[in-house]
């Protein structure tokens, strides 16, 4: 059945690289997105009008996804794919308990405390990025499939934010966004379409707790969910990180 899983996985990909989503307009969304994210992050805009901005491009987003949404939406056959090569989800950072959505507020970056998110750790007792067990990078994939609208791909370690680099991906299915951060490289643009089992990225230590010491190396990972009017709502992935396809 696994196997059968990632064959249908394969088979959406091929369908999906040829969807008729216009990359200009993914695009030039993706730049606004980013752009939000700094205004939101630099405290240059208030939460109110961020969350007004927000929702004017992820309805935008909606609409230009739509021919994406068809093509590859069809049923409940995509599943889930571990978003950790050769990973599973007994290296969740304390068995799911991380997840802390209370005071979550994705618009004003002075509000902290809240972890709507989990952590996926890997095997790097030396913290050099590089798995104790393979002696290789541990690749991040994609859960699902969806199109590709920020990335961060030059942090430094002058750098105050927290998400260090990152990928965002709205999913047209579930109608919500992955947020996958923390890399030490992406492998992937703004405007690009994905599909489940994709590498997006490698497992880093970027960002400002990521990179201390204390911290051990992991994947961040988080989904928002979009309610009808466009606004993020913070859902446990845990039970989608437990049955999902593992890939090798």
């Amino acid at each position: 059945m696994q196997k059968f899983n990632i064959i249908i996985i394969l088979i959406l990909g091929l369908l999906a690289a040829r969807s008729d989503a216009p990359r200009e307009q993914l695009v030039t969304l993706g730049q606004a997105f980013q752009n939000l994210n700094i205004q939101i992050r630099e405290q240059t805009l208030s939460p109110d009008s961020a969350q007004m901005r927000f929702q004017a491009i992820l309805k935008e987003l909606r609409e230009v996804s739509e021919p994406y949404r068809q093509q590859i939406c069809q049923g409940d056959s995509i599943g889930f794919v571990f978003p950790l090569r050769d990973y599973d989800a007994e290296q969740i950072g304390g068995n799911g308990s991380g997840f802390r959505p209370f005071g979550f507020n994705l618009f004003d970056h002075s509000v902290q405390g809240s972890h709507p998110a989990h952590d996926i750790f890997i095997y790097d007792r030396n913290q050099d990025c590089i798995d104790d067990q393979t002696d290789k990078p541990v690749d991040v994939l994609a859960m699902r499939p969806g199109v590709v609208v920020a990335t961060e791909t030059n942090w430094t370690p002058e750098s105050s934010y927290r998400g260090g680099n990152f990928v965002w991906i709205y999913d047209p299915c579930l109608d919500g966004l992955f947020y996958y951060a923390h890399h030490s490289r992406v492998m992937v643009q703004t405007g690009d379409q994905v599909v489940a089992g994709q590498k997006i990225a490698e497992v880093g230590r970027t960002g400002f707790n990521a990179a201390k010491a204390r911290s051990g190396t992991h994947l961040h990972l988080m989904y928002l969910q979009l309610t009808p009017e466009a606004v993020p709502v913070p859902i446990n992935t845990y039970d989608w990180l437990a049955a999902a396809t593992i890939l090798r």
